[in-house]
């Protein structure tokens, strides 16, 4: 189940989708009985790849999931942690991605998300001297895990060892929940994880029974709306899709 929701996932996200059209569409464009049907694939594809390119629909796309739930404030030092997260016993950093680089720190390893996960997992971690960071993500064979390079670039921060449990086999959202559940055991949980991602990550967590505080990071949607088309903006709409498609799985398996 795991890697056909993986396969499907990844033929609805943006750029595979309009390839795979715009690939039918000049294959059935050449020859004569479905030539108007791949003239239609083709300008589907374009048409699509034009609207996810624009930056006011991937603003569209991912803001209202950015928006959800609010960031935890700025925190001088020294000053106690704030209300909403005051008792967390737990700061659970959800996994993202790294790339094996010899020679490179694992804060220079971490994919962008992942980078800014751990260091909000981080900052979270010395407002709340008695919190334990937990730190997720598995490994291709004979390589790293993700959760041994976000705690290799937590103990480059300053997070003591004794204050970090990592969680290596969990393969995704609705499995780290669950070993976090185990971990917690009904503690008050500060829950970090990208902001356009929170949503699905919420209703997870939620539905194993997880005490948490919604901690987003990362955040996409920053900028302000343009009429303009560029990578980014795909990337951008890339990300709202794939969230979208996930929050309807979940309702459709009664998760909300």
């Amino acid at each position: 189940m795991f890697w056909l929701k993986k396969v499907v996932s990844y033929w609805l996200m943006p750029l595979p989708l309009c390839t795979a059209l715009l690939l039918a569409g000049l294959f059935l464009a050449f020859g004569q009985r479905r030539r108007k049907t791949g003239l239609g694939f083709i300008w589907v594809a374009t048409a699509l790849l034009i609207l996810f390119s624009n930056n006011y629909v991937s603003m569209r796309l991912t803001r209202p999931l950015e928006s959800r739930y609010p960031a935890i404030p700025e925190m001088a030092a020294g000053e106690p942690a704030p209300a909403s997260i005051a008792g967390c016993l737990y700061i659970a950093v959800l996994g993202s991605g790294h790339a094996d680089l010899r020679g490179v720190s694992a804060t220079g390893r971490l994919s962008t998300s992942g980078l800014a996960r751990i260091v909000e997992g981080v900052r979270l971690y010395r407002a709340l001297p008695n919190a334990i960071l937990i730190l997720s993500g598995p490994g291709l064979p004979n390589a790293r895990t993700h959760a041994s390079v976000l705690a290799a670039a937590a103990l480059s921060l300053g997070v003591s060892p004794s204050r970090m449990i990592l969680l290596e086999t969990a393969k995704d959202t609705e499995e780290e929940s669950i070993a976090v559940a185990r971990i917690a055991a009904g503690a008050r949980t500060a829950l970090v994880t990208s902001a356009w991602h929170m949503p699905r990550a919420a209703a997870l967590f939620r539905g194993a029974g997880v005490n948490f505080v919604a901690c987003p990071a990362d955040f996409v949607s920053r900028s302000e709306v343009q009429l303009r088309f560029d990578s980014e903006s795909l990337e951008r709409s890339t990300l709202g899709v794939h969230e979208g498609l996930g929050l309807m799985w979940l309702r459709l398996r009664g998760v909300d």
